[in-house]
């Protein structure tokens, strides 16, 4: 059996980029919100409240909470889904299992800080695992099955997901400061994540007009970026004068090929962008109910 040598090298990098997503997230909770006894959301907000109230490591209850909640994934979601997951859970308790050796001492005293920048960190991360096909398990398992079904970011599923976990951190040590510096944190890695996901997935419409050199732009859009390219029928006021429009929806990744190719065609050329907030249909997002 022939071997793809360049889809196995794409998928060791997406794995590579996983796990560093991971270290972040793990490093964000280690090094700034166990330190400052601040619960998060998710399973490892939940694993940080019984540390807090036993000294039970958080990567044992981590894994093990993990375990239940992956298999239910593997249902709904499918193996791929259960490997990579496998993956994102495995790597990360092996973080929370060495980190809190590494890191002896808090790095900032402000637990407000600590909060911000914590949660900032961890969104982060886990934005940058979701964007390469993975997760660290958890609510992040919730959320992807809810948005396999509907129109709606991870980021809100999570929030909504989290704000019990966080209240619960009251019984901590009865302090309502406790619950709304968890209550700091979900927010901040609630937008973080969003602003990681959405700025991945970002996609432009252009609009391109050229006098001559249309059929030349269309046709190396087409080749080189693997874009289709729509001619829309144009009147010119001012010259008085019909033409083609050329129309292309891209992401964020082809735009500046598509902005290269058309300079190099015609430098003349009139050229205008606009974001788009969702696009639905062959090689972009399917549409959700």
């Amino acid at each position: 059996m022939k071997i793809n040598t360049k889809k196995v090298l794409n998928q060791i990098k997406s794995y590579v980029l996983i796990a560093f997503g991971l270290l972040i997230n793990a490093f964000a909770w280690a090094a700034f919100l166990i330190p400052a006894k601040i619960v998060g959301g998710g399973v490892t907000g939940a694993s940080a409240i019984i540390f807090y109230l036993t000294d039970f490591p958080v990567w044992i209850s981590f894994l093990g909470i993990n375990s239940v909640l992956v298999l239910l994934g593997m249902r709904i979601l499918g193996l791929k889904f259960a490997i990579s997951s496998i993956f994102g859970i495995g790597s990360i308790s092996l973080f929370f299992m060495f980190l809190p050796g590494l890191i002896t001492e808090p790095l900032i005293t402000d637990r407000f800080m600590s909060a911000l920048i914590g949660g900032a960190l961890a969104g982060i991360g886990i934005g940058i695992a979701f964007v390469n096909g993975g997760n660290s398990g958890g609510t992040d398992i919730i959320a992807l099955i809810i948005t396999k079904y509907r129109n709606i970011t991870p980021g809100r599923i999570i929030l909504y997901l989290d704000v019990l976990i966080i209240a619960t951190s009251y019984f901590i040590n009865r302090e309502v400061e406790t619950v709304v510096y968890g209550y700091v944190v979900m927010a901040v890695f609630a937008y973080t994540l969003d602003l990681m996901i959405e700025g991945a997935k970002q996609s432009y419409q252009i609009i391109i007009i050229s006098k001559n050199k249309k059929n030349e732009i269309a046709d190396r859009i087409g080749t080189e970026v693997g874009r289709g390219v729509t001619f829309l029928k144009s009147y010119g006021w001012y010259t008085k004068e019909e033409s083609d429009v050329l129309m292309v929806i891209s992401q964020k990744h082809d735009k500046q090929n598509i902005l290269k190719i058309v300079n190099e065609c015609d430098k003349k050329a009139f050229i205008s962008i606009a974001k788009v907030s969702a696009v639905f249909g062959q090689n972009f997002e399917s549409i959700k109910y």
